[in-house]
């Protein structure tokens, strides 16, 4: 039977801490494991990763390919049905200025983007850059209506 007094380390499980510096018979004195000077051997002198010994390094010997697209990619904020039944009242307009109002849009963006996800129980004037076609339903079904603002117009 197994009991807390019985409980045994597994042999070779525990190994006796390596005191290196603590004279020649330790195995570890002296150069402590380090050998005999250099950068190594130093206090502090540890080589980052990627250095080579001063030579160019990999990363900087291949040529740079390729091109990404990231920074000029259009940022949508996401709205669901979900959150604007419950951040507004019935007859509320929604735009993107009280989005930001209530904390559903943060930061910059391009455009809004309104989804189906959730229900709607009340009617809402909503305005916004981009909505699925679900949306439409749900929000003419609760009594509101939705404006799908053109992107060309709002540009230029």
């Amino acid at each position: 039977m197994l009991t807390l007094h019985s409980l045994k380390t597994t042999p070779g499980s525990r190994h006796r801490k390596k005191r290196v510096g603590n004279g020649e018979s330790s195995g570890l004195g002296k150069t402590c494991g380090k050998g005999n000077k250099g950068q190594k051997a130093r206090s502090g002198g540890s080589i980052r990763p990627g250095f080579e010994g001063g030579q160019m390094p990999l990363h900087r010997r291949l040529p740079k390919k390729g091109f990404n697209n990231a920074r000029f990619r259009d940022h949508i904020a996401i709205i669901n049905l979900s959150q604007l039944e419950a951040f507004f009242n019935a007859g509320d307009t929604v735009t993107e200025v009280e989005l930001r109002a209530a904390g559903l849009v943060k930061g910059s963006c391009d455009a809004v983007k309104l989804l189906g996800n959730g229900e709607l129980s009340k009617a809402l004037n909503v305005s916004v850059d981009f909505a699925s076609a679900s949306v439409e339903q749900k929000i003419t079904a609760a009594g509101g209506t939705l404006t799908v603002l053109s992107r060309k117009s709002a540009e230029s």
